[in-house]
């Protein structure tokens, strides 16, 4: 999940954001679009499958979180910095107990219970965390480079919309593995899956925020903000099905998987979510609300479970 990129500054304004019809138009096609094939995996692969379904149920409510987050830019609400660091903080201490807890604690335990040694359990759900977090990186990588040559471009050619819809692509890519992570905590445990899709739902909603603002920063109308920073979501129930129908197919999967994703969040936590809360120069806050996200999760995850 790369870090949300760095959009052309305010100082240059687009002269109109304004969308001609056919852009909304697209938009609604591209909608509808989804939302079919959405009813199609529904019928097709999901109904009937009590953890795919649950998978299903819990990305929807993140890429739910992400849209509730995006509320505040219809009314311009985009100065509370204490508040946004404060609460990017928070969910990157409820992501970290997440990706303790609800992910690789499971997959030590999965391992354990089918004969494995403590050290190749260990050894082997640590190298799936690496793969995550270098999958993550390679990623990130190849956005930030098409980004960075878009946003020449744009710079060149007066084509500044190009690097708004770049932007939109790394963040949709930044929610697959969060959707991916919720699918496998659903298909090991369903306490797991519960505690993963509260967790990513909760850092979702300041992370709405930070797109929808930075989309009206870039000169974006309040309805386009809002509008393209909920539909970024969606990867996240699609990606919640495949990860919970990858790791069903075979409980071979499920320990692997689990720590697959503990990388990826972990990547997240220290690539993007805390270098983001600490930009405004709060670290002291975002540390502190940290602390707070990460016992709050531990005690639902274990004193609850």
């Amino acid at each position: 999940m790369p870090e949300h990129p760095s959009l052309p500054p305010p100082s240059a304004p687009l002269a109109s954001a304004s969308w001609p019809p056919r852009y909304w138009l697209g938009g609604l096609i591209w909608l509808c679009g989804a939302l079919a094939a959405l009813y199609w995996l529904w019928r097709e692969l999901v109904a009937g499958n009590p953890p795919v379904e649950l998978a299903l149920i819990g990305g929807s409510i993140a890429a739910l979180a992400t849209a509730l987050g995006t509320l505040p830019a219809l009314f311009n609400a985009g100065n509370g910095e204490r508040t946004r660091d404060a609460m990017l903080g928070f969910g990157a201490g409820v992501m970290l107990a997440a990706a303790s807890f609800s992910l690789v604690v499971p997959a030590l335990a999965s391992l354990r219970a089918q004969g494995q040694g403590p050290f190749a359990a260990s050894l082997q759900v640590g190298l799936a965390v690496l793969a995550g977090a270098v999958l993550l990186l390679l990623i990130e990588r190849m956005v930030q480079a098409r980004l960075d040559q878009g946003q020449h471009r744009a710079a060149s050619e007066g084509r500044r919309r190009a690097a708004v819809w770049l932007f939109v692509l790394a963040v949709m890519l930044h929610n697959v593995p969060e959707g991916l992570a919720i699918g496998v905590g659903f298909a090991g445990d369903l306490q797991a899956g519960r505690a993963l899709a509260t967790g990513i739902a909760i850092q979702d909603v300041p992370e709405g925020l930070v797109i929808a603002m930075a989309l009206r920063g870039i000169g974006q109308s309040r309805l386009a903000a809002v509008g393209v920073g909920a539909l970024s979501g969606l990867a996240e129930p699609v990606a919640a099905v495949l990860g919970a129908l990858i790791v069903g197919t075979s409980s071979l999967l499920l320990a692997p998987g689990l720590g697959f994703a503990a990388g990826a969040m972990l990547f997240v936590i220290g690539h993007s979510v805390l270098p983001e809360a600490h930009r405004g120069g709060r670290a002291g806050l975002a540390a502190g609300a940290l602390v707070v996200g990460f016992v709050l999760m531990m005690v639902l995850d274990t004193a609850l479970a």
